[in-house]
């Protein structure tokens, strides 16, 4: 059993507790004994020994909860920075997802863990649909235990039907020796991940049931033009698995039927603003799910194309949502001059909306006393961008970057301190990635890992111009100078 954390105060910080009011606390201190918030408030005594952490200047915050990362792909940062999500499919599902051993996945997660606690994210989902074989499994699971962050295994299996895996031998042996209770515990859960295709035979329900029968929640990628859509919705709900535990990713392309269906059954949607723009899922869909009441959590998706900070998603979520409500304004000839969304509502949704989507709400997701001590200072007195700070709320979402994450505790331990991750073996984890990249390009060879990384790209024709007078951009200079006089 590891030792109880030493109590930690941090001093002097605005606090920004996303409490139910959204309370903003200027010049407060926070304690922290044990794994838990013990007191907030200013100049607070605090037991002996107690580290203390200078945090005047800057903001204390929840730790961050994403709650849709596929961690595995994460060793092949930014390699497909332009495809679409046709290509996504194709390289991943048809053709080298199955060539990723478990010592890839494990590189992959390992480096994906580290980089989640590094940008104040305390809590991942590791949509980890990239588990071929146990042995991949436990790959991913020995990675996720080696860091000090909390996270939750969401079980996947890209290469095969859910109805296969969910009831292999391997599969159910793995589920006793890794999460003999069930769902895990505070620092692991366990959940199982798995899309619905729409077929009318409903190919999905033994892995419902399996579900059901561990007692554990399903996530699933919902809402994805032309891969998972309203059929898969409706099939689920008739046959009673949408349950408030229910995670649905994206959901950006459904009809006002599916959104209702959520709604009812109390599920919650993973919205992943930076993928929907530029995949092709369908329109960021906060703009939908505010209208139907249903509770958002923010995620990243994968960093084979995006940066893996909440910052980012928080940003985007906020421009994708107000860029729907200025052109559905445009179009009808009126003006916004009041903004719907708020900033504050963004950063709830990046931590208590995460917290609520897991059921942790009770326990994570808020500054509160009693709450376990996931916590974030944004503090960095190198940079201008840090001062002045006027709009606390919205000054993380627009102007605080990763980099100016300078303390993170998890479970009350401190695993990151003035910019510098604690605990961790950066350099292992570089190694691990560096033999799995050499892997992947001795499997592709050069000409196919080259033509992944750069598709082709379609033609493009400009318009016909009515304003271009070819007789007068063909003459010279001189000229025209002559015409004109």
């Amino acid at each position: 059993m590891p030792s109880e954390p030493t109590p930690v105060v941090l001093r002097g910080g605005t606090v920004l507790t996303v409490d139910a009011a959204h309370s903003v606390l200027p010049g407060h201190d926070v304690l922290v004994v044990g794994e838990t918030i013990a007191a907030i408030g200013p100049d607070l005594s605090v037991p002996p020994g107690t580290v203390e952490i200078d945090a005047t200047g800057g903001i204390v915050m929840p730790g961050m909860i994403d709650t849709h990362r596929h961690m595995w792909q994460t060793a092949m940062r930014g390699y497909g920075a332009d495809w679409t999500l046709t290509q996504y499919f194709v390289w991943y599902y048809l053709e080298w997802g199955k060539v990723f051993r478990p010592e890839d996945v494990y590189a992959g997660n390992l480096l994906s863990a580290i980089e989640a606690i590094d940008a104040g994210v305390t809590t991942t989902v590791d949509w980890s649909h990239g588990l071929q074989t146990p042995e991949h499994a436990d790959a991913a699971v020995d990675a996720l235990t080696a860091v000090p962050g909390r996270f939750v295994l969401a079980y996947g299996n890209l290469q095969d039907a859910p109805a296969n895996w969910t009831a292999s031998p391997g599969f159910r042996d793995f589920v006793a020796r890794r999460f003999p209770n069930g769902r895990g515990d505070d620092l692991l859960g366990f959940q199982l991940a798995f899309d619905v295709t729409g077929d009318p035979a409903f190919p999905e329900k033994p892995a419902f049931e399996l579900a059901r029968e561990l007692g554990v929640p399903v996530t699933t990628h919902a809402g994805v033009w032309g891969a998972t859509g309203d059929e898969g919705i409706r099939l689920m709900h008739e046959h009673g698995f949408m349950t408030p535990e229910t995670v649905y990713v994206h959901s950006a392309s459904l009809s006002p039927d599916s959104y209702h269906r959520i709604a009812a059954t109390g599920g919650s949607v993973s919205v992943s603003t930076e993928s929907e723009q530029s995949a092709g899922q369908g329109y960021p869909s906060t703009w939908a799910l505010r209208a139907y009441g249903i509770p958002v959590s923010l995620s990243m998706d994968t960093s084979v194309w995006w940066s893996a900070d909440l910052f980012s998603a928080m940003r985007s979520t906020l421009g994708a949502d107000r860029s729907r409500e200025h052109l559905e304004a445009h179009a009808k000839g009126d003006t916004v001059t009041h903004s719907s969304l708020r900033a504050a509502q963004v950063v709830e949704w990046a931590t208590r909306g995460g917290a609520r989507a897991l059921g942790r709400e009770d326990r994570l997701g808020s500054v509160e006393v009693g709450k376990l001590a996931d916590l974030v200072l944004i503090r960095n007195e190198r940079s201008p961008v840090m001062f002045p700070l006027l709009n606390p709320h919205g000054h993380v979402v627009f102007q605080a970057q990763r980099g100016d994450v300078h303390t993170v505790l998890v479970n009350g331990r401190v695993v990151k301190r003035d910019h510098e991750l604690v605990g961790v073996d950066l350099a292992a984890a570089r190694q691990a990635v560096e033999r799995m990249v050499e892997h992947l390009r001795a499997q592709l060879g050069e000409e196919a890992w080259e033509k992944g990384m750069n598709p082709d790209i379609p033609e493009t024709k400009i318009l016909d111009n009515p304003y271009t007078y070819t007789d007068f951009r063909s003459a010279s200079t001189h000229e025209r100078r002559q015409e004109i006089r």
